[in-house]
């Protein structure tokens, strides 16, 4: 954690690239953007960096959108196409070489290439040599009129480069470590370094806040702003987010996208809850945080300059707390995408039924996926049901005639509501001399197919009078066709 930086208005900016969807990496880095401009106050610039058109992806732009969205983010200023800006990109690399800030340069791949290989065997981080740093503007003007293909590189002074990074502390850069780096392809296209430094100008972002993966390219950046003549930014940068094997978290390790964890059932306010909480604390010990509570908290000195651990189970911990503190009409809007994909049509989700069963199994789930999936059982007259239990109950003397005994009590109550379904079935136990448990598990299972869930009253209170009979004679039909036990 570095010391304190003063609360001020301020313009920040994320810029991602649509090459892929928006991951998790990102989707934390705005989310800090977030909280720092509702924290201190200013404006939130979004910004698509596609000038890479062989990887950049219009549909892709469009998702990251959403993503943000969904997420929670607020922007107030874009999404602006940094593409279209390439002509401001151009201009502003034709404004450093007239003043000798940059050069052109006409070394190809093919000489470059035998270099940066040689540099990679010896350990070395390849250099550029300059080897087109002092032509002549004669040797210049006559190669390109011969058209001879040049890229332009920044002119970079050899001088150590430092800043105080809000979240790293001091940050220094020997002169060594740094080369003259390209601005302008040989087509002519701009480079990231240009184009971003270029926009930040433009835009007049005053604080960048972005992953550690940024800190090699910030000297560079800094020597730009400098050769612009412009304000320097201040510079946060976070640190990386490694999965629960402690290295860099990756698609085998588990879901790596917003567009995942949202097909998973996450909810948005846990996801951008949990992902707060990936390197920053607002230093109480609180985890559940609503966003106001977030941004009244928010510091960069409390930003951890260390890796945070994306923990899996952790999410789902939280996103079963959110989903707990939902109304259930909320629950039912919410769900209802994932209820039609677990074959819960309308009428299913307009029935009396199914915001009976949601208010049962809303403690229970952790994701909405899984709580659509719990719903399926009070739907369906085809349960599958859990085999070593069933045999395990088989066990019970005469259990076929305690469950037609049970169903037959229950029949006769006069009012269908658990109160009096718990003392018909524990009277009927203590009648029968069996422990009220020798009815229960093996009812749970005939009505829902599994050996755990909500209170078995409250289930079949819900699942009402006629269902709960058919299924206990369904459940009959089945211990009585069950097979013995191999061995």
């Amino acid at each position: 954690m570095s010391e304190p930086a003063p609360k001020q208005a301020v313009r920040v900016r994320f810029a991602p690239s649509p090459t892929g969807y928006l991951h998790v990496g990102g989707a934390r880095t705005a989310i800090y953007n977030d909280l720092l401009r509702q924290s201190w106050g200013g404006s939130y610039v979004l910004r698509i960096e596609d000038t890479d058109r062989a990887r950049s992806d219009d549909a892709m732009t469009r998702q990251i959108e959403e993503a943000l969205r969904w997420t929670g983010i607020v922007w107030d200023e874009g999404p602006f196409l940094q593409s279209a800006r390439m002509p401001r990109h151009q201009e502003r690399a034709q404004e450093l070489l007239a003043r000798d800030r940059a050069y052109h340069c006409f070394c190809t791949p093919e000489v470059l290439d035998p270099l940066r290989r040689e540099a990679e065997k010896a350990g070395r981080t390849f250099q550029y040599p300059r080897t087109c740093a002092h032509l002549s503007a004669e040797e210049v003007a006559r190669r390109r009129a011969e058209g001879e293909p040049a890229a332009v590189r920044f002119r970079m002074p050899d001088a150590s480069v430092g800043w105080h990074d809000l979240v790293r502390g001091d940050v220094e850069f020997p002169a060594e470590a740094l080369d003259d780096f390209v601005l302008l392809r040989s087509d002519g296209t701009p480079t990231y370094h240009l184009s971003v430094v270029v926009d930040d100008v433009d835009m007049s972002i005053d604080l960048v806040l972005r992953g550690e993966d940024h800190v090699s390219n910030t000297p560079k950046h800094i020597r730009l702003f400098e050769a612009f003549g412009a304000s320097l930014p201040r510079f946060a940068h976070l640190p990386l987010i490694l999965g629960p094997d402690k290295k860099r978290l990756s698609k085998r390790t588990g879901a790596t996208s917003v567009e995942e964890f949202r097909a998973q059932g996450i909810l948005p306010e846990a996801f951008y809850n949990f992902l707060a909480l990936l390197g920053w604390s607002p230093g109480d010990g609180r985890e559940l945080m609503t966003r106001d509570e977030m941004i009244a908290a928010f510091s960069l000195e409390r930003v951890s300059n260390a890796a945070a651990v994306f923990d899996p189970d952790k999410l789902l911990w939280m996103n079963g707390q959110y989903l707990w503190k939902l109304s259930v009409d909320e629950l039912a809007r919410r769900v209802a995408p994932f209820a039609a994909a677990a074959g819960l049509g309308d009428d299913a989700q307009r029935s009396p039924r199914f915001h009976a069963a949601l208010a049962l199994q809303q403690v229970r789930a952790r994701t909405l996926v899984e709580l659509a999936e719990q719903l399926r059982p009070y739907f369906s007259d085809a349960l599958a049901y859990d085999e070593a239990a069933s045999r395990k109950y088989l066990q019970t003397p005469s259990l076929d005639a305690l469950l037609a005994a049970l169903a037959e009590r229950w029949q006769q109550l006069p009012a269908w509501e658990k109160g009096g379904l718990e003392e018909a079935l524990r009277a009927l136990a203590q009648e029968r001399g069996v422990k009220p448990a020798a009815l229960i598990h093996p009812t749970r299972v005939a009505l829902s197919g599994t050996t755990a869930g909500p209170s078995l009253f409250d289930l079949v209170e819900v699942l009402g009078r006629d269902d709960t009979t058919a299924r206990l004679a369904r459940y009959r039909e089945y211990l009585q066709a069950l097979p013995p036990a191999a061995g």
